[in-house]
């Protein structure tokens, strides 16, 4: 999961988007699978562990790729893998550091030659709960987006799948894991290895945060400020951050026009770029606030330094255009509650695990 070129919005921070702008500004909620997947046989199943916070509901996990030990053990591999890229030099967690909040601290990911991409990257964190991808929401799921930053010619840069294939095909390493991870054949082709990378990706949890021990009755875990916080952030009246940024994973997975970038002569049109729909100009999906003290800089173009950057622009109102969210309006903010709300965003980083976290890469 890398940038846009590497691609998703992330209002990489914090987005007082509108959820009921539904009609006109956002696609269709996607939804969980009912069935539980089945691993094949010869694999063992991997036992998700949930942090406080989190839990399966939600969870989307497609039915015909279960998660196993030996493609999550596989994917987490690729998921490191620098020699996937055409010079040797990039990987997935290049551009999605682990310590980084699994995002980048540049603006523009640095990807083969030099070359950047024009959104910021978006994190990995908790991805198992969402199935559209990347800020534009163009990948269909987790699988369809680990194809993309492969072949990404300011990423990864391999002209094409064939081109990894044959790589992976001629590494007796990889053979085995595949054999593995895909019994009997272990086919090396590029649904696999997007079905590996994706189950990797969707180990990596964040939960457990001062907020989620608060709310479990330590009542000591939030600081005064922080718990103020956390009163202007639901209060429709002060914040109104939850219309969008709702749930456990404080995300509604959906696509608005906030008004990020929207000043320049040829601003990203975001979710129109894939949809053609009149409404969804310069509307990117809203982002998960878990661990986001970790993930400066801030919104889809990385335009802003500091979560306090984040909260003006949101006081103000944002960027005034044709399509900006009819919810998106100046805040009566006292300086004192702008600092609490900052506060509050904090107290959302908690403990990030992942399949292997302590194992060299």
């Amino acid at each position: 999961m890398c940038k846009t070129a590497k691609g998703t919005i992330l209002l990489s921070g914090f987005s007082i988007c509108l959820c009921m702008f539904l009609a006109a500004c956002q696609g269709a909620k996607e939804t969980t699978p009912a069935a539980k997947p089945e691993p094949a046989k010869g694999t063992v199943s991997y036992s998700m562990v949930h942090p406080l916070g989190l839990s399966a509901d939600g969870a989307v996990i497609p039915k015909d790729n279960p998660l196993t030990v030996e493609k999550i053990k596989l994917g987490r591999r690729l998921y490191f893998e620098k020699r996937l890229s055409i010079d040797g030099t990039i990987s997935c967690a290049t551009c999605h550091i682990p310590e980084k909040g699994f995002s980048d601290e540049e603006r523009f990911s640095t990807g083969v030659g030099g070359k950047k991409g024009d959104r910021h990257s978006p994190t990995v964190i908790n991805r198992i709960y969402s199935a559209a991808q990347f800020w534009d929401g163009r990948a269909a799921s987790l699988e369809d987006q680990a194809l993309g930053p492969v072949q990404n010619p300011a990423e990864m840069g391999m002209p094409d799948m064939k081109v990894v294939v044959e790589k992976l095909q001629n590494d007796p390493v990889y053979v085995a894991e595949f054999k593995a991870a895909f019994p009997p054949d272990g086919a090396i082709v590029a649904e696999n290895f997007g079905k590996a990378i994706a189950s990797f990706e969707r180990t990596i949890l964040s939960g457990n945060s001062p907020y989620d021990r608060f709310m479990a009755g330590d009542k000591n875990a939030m600081s005064e400020s922080a718990q103020r916080g956390m009163q202007i952030f639901n209060d429709e009246k002060k914040g109104n951050c939850e219309t969008c940024h709702a749930g456990p994973n404080f995300t509604d997975e959906n696509y608005n026009n906030i008004g990020v970038g929207m000043a320049s002569k040829n601003p990203d049109m975001g979710r129109y770029k894939v949809t053609k729909l009149e409404g969804h100009q310069g509307a990117f999906k809203t982002p998960t606030m878990r661990d986001v003290g970790l993930r400066s800089p801030y919104l889809h173009d990385g335009s802003e330094e500091t979560l306090e950057g984040v909260v003006a622009y949101y006081v103000k109102g944002g960027i005034k255009n044709k399509w900006l969210s009819p919810k998106m309006h100046p805040l009566k903010l006292t300086r004192q509650e702008e600092q609490d709300l900052v506060e509050f965003l904090k107290a959302l980083s908690g403990q990030t695990t992942w399949y292997g976290k302590d194992q060299p890469h």
